[in-house]
C-alpha cells in the first residue's frame, strides 16, 4: 500500500513523501487516514528533533510520521484483531499510550504511525491498550478533536483539593467554584470553556483572560453570557492588558477570596505567576501549557503554599476514558470541539503550517490528509471563493453555523477538494 506521509528527519526538517507501506502483521491494522489537526506538540517535535523526548535517535535514517490527533476509516485488520475490528469501518484513536512505561507515541516515534498520511499502520500496543476506538460518528474532523479535548478532560479530572485535617484529595474542580483560564482564549482554551459550560460538574464563575481582543472577542460571540447563564455559570471574559494591576482586577471579581481552581494555558512566566497570585485557600492551578524551554520556571508565593494550601499541578494528554467522554459529550451535543478550528487545509499544507504554527494566527489548524489545499482561515473563505466558487459554497456552510466548521463543510470538503 503506497502512502503520502508528512515525516521529520531532524531539526526543522519535515517532508511530504510517498512510499510502500510494508504488508501488515497478524497483531497489526491498516488504516486510512481522514482528518488529522495540528498540534503544538508537533512544532515542539519538529524544533527539538531527536531531543524530543518521545522522538527516537534514528530519524534521519528512519524518519517518523508526524501527527497524533487524527481519524479515519479501517482498511484491513489483522487476524488476531477481526473479532472486534471491521474493514470499512470508522475509528478514534488515544495517542498517549504509556506503554509499559514507555513515552513511545503516535505522531513522535513510529515509522509508520501518526496522522499526517493518507495511510498507516496501527501497531499491536495499541490495540492491547484499547487505544484504538470504533467510532459511530458522522464526522471525521470530530473524532480528530476527541485527542485535545481529551487532554482537556484530563486537566479538569486532575484537579484536586484537600481538606483541614483530612489526607485525602477530592478530585476535579470545586463544585460551584470559582474557575480561571489564564490565557484562555486560544483553541485549548476554548475547549475549556466549553467543557466547564458543559459537563457535569460545574463553576459558578468562570473568568477567561487573554491579551488579544480579537480572540475575545471571537470567544464571546460563541460563549455568551446568556449560554453561561442558561447552565448556571457567569462567565467575564477580561484582557489583562487593560489593567493596570491586573491581580487585583481579577481577585476583585471573585470578593478577593481568590479562585478554587485556575488553569494556565500559555508557556509565559507572567501568565503562570498571575495564576499563583490569584488563587484562594486551597486553590490549585493546573500548568496545562506545555514549554519548549527545559529551563522554563516561575516565582510561586511558599507563604501561600505553606498557609493558603494552595497547590501547583500539571497535566499533559489525557486518557482512553477521557476520550471515551469526549466522544460521548460530543455525540449528545453537549461539547462542540469545532469551537476549536479557525484554519482547514490539506496533506501538501500540514509542513508548513507545523513548522509556523507558533506565528499563524487563530485557532486549531484541521487537515484533511485526502485532499490537496492550502491552509485557509475560514474567515478568509468568502474572499478566497472570488477565484474559486468552492470555497464560496464553504463561507455559505460555515457562516449559517455561527462561522464554525460542522458535518456539512467536512462532507463538501471531502467531495469537491479530492
Amino acid at each position: 500500500m503506497k502512502t503520502r506521509a508528512v515525516r521529520l528527519y531532524g531539526e526543522m526538517d519535515l517532508r511530504l513523501e510517498e512510499f510502500l507501506l510494508p504488508e501488515i502483521k497478524d497483531d497489526e491494522i491498516l488504516v486510512e487516514v481522514v482528518s488529522d489537526s495540528v498540534c503544538m506538540s508537533s512544532y515542539k517535535a519538529a524544533l527539538q528533533g531527536k531531543k524530543h523526548k518521545r522522538v527516537p535517535d534514528n530519524i534521519d535514517t528512519h524518519p517518523i510520521i508526524i501527527g497524533h490527533e487524527f481519524a479515519g476509516n479501517i482498511v484491513q485488520v489483522g487476524k488476531l484483531h477481526q473479532n472486534k475490528f471491521k474493514k470499512g469501518t470508522k475509528f478514534a484513536q488515544q495517542p498517549a499510550l504509556n506503554y509499559k512505561g514507555s513515552m513511545e507515541s503516535p505522531g513522535y516515534s513510529y515509522e509508520y504511525f501518526g496522522g499526517a498520511c493518507t495511510y498507516c499502520i496501527i501497531p499491536p500496543e495499541v490495540m492491547e491498550l484499547n487505544c484504538l476506538i470504533n467510532y459511530s460518528g458522522k464526522s471525521y474532523y470530530e473524532a480528530s478533536l476527541a485527542e485535545p479535548m481529551s487532554c482537556i478532560i484530563g486537566g479538569y479530572h486532575a484537579m484536586y483539593h484537600t481538606k483541614m485535617g483530612v489526607y485525602e484529595h477530592q478530585m476535579g474542580i470545586v463544585e460551584g467554584g470559582k474557575l480561571a483560564i489564564i490565557a484562555g482564549a486560544g483553541p485549548m482554551g476554548l475547549g475549556a470553556v466549553d467543557y466547564a459550560l458543559h459537563a457535569d460538574r460545574k463553576p459558578s464563575l468562570l473568568v477567561v483572560t487573554d491579551i488579544d481582543d480579537a480572540r475575545l472577542e471571537r470567544a464571546s460571540k460563541i460563549f455568551t453570557k446568556e449560554e453561561g447563564k442558561k447552565n448556571g455559570v457567569e462567565i467575564i471574559f477580561v484582557n489583562t492588558n487593560k489593567y493596570e494591576d491586573k491581580v487585583a482586577y481579577l481577585r476583585q471579581l471573585t470578593g478577593d477570596s481568590g479562585f478554587d481552581d485556575v488553569f494556565v494555558l500559555a508557556p509565559v512566566k507572567d501568565a503562570v505567576e498571575t495564576g499563583d497570585k490569584i488563587l484562594g485557600r486551597d486553590g490549585c492551578l493546573n500548568f496545562f501549557a506545555g514549554p519548549s524551554d527545559t529551563k522554563f520556571s516561575a516565582e510561586i508565593n511558599q507563604y501561600n503554599v505553606h498557609y493558603g494550601y494552595t497547590h501547583l499541578m500539571g497535566t499533559t494528554g489525557g486518557n482512553t476514558n477521557d476520550l471515551l467522554e469526549s466522544l460521548q459529550l460530543t455525540e449528545k451535543g453537549l461539547i462542540n470541539p469545532a469551537v476549536m478550528v479557525t484554519h482547514v487545509g490539506g496533506i501538501d499544507s500540514v509542513a508548513e503550517t507545523t513548522l509556523k504554527l507558533p506565528k499563524i494566527p487563530g485557532g486549531k489548524k484541521l487537515s484533511y490528509t485526502q485532499i490537496n489545499m492550502p491552509l485557509t482561515a475560514i474567515d478568509d473563505f468568502r474572499t478566497k471563493g472570488k477565484d474559486d466558487k468552492r470555497f464560496d459554497y464553504l463561507a455559505d456552510i460555515c457562516e449559517k453555523n455561527n462561522g464554525l466548521w460542522s458535518l456539512e463543510a467536512e462532507e463538501y470538503l471531502l467531495e469537491n477538494f479530492k
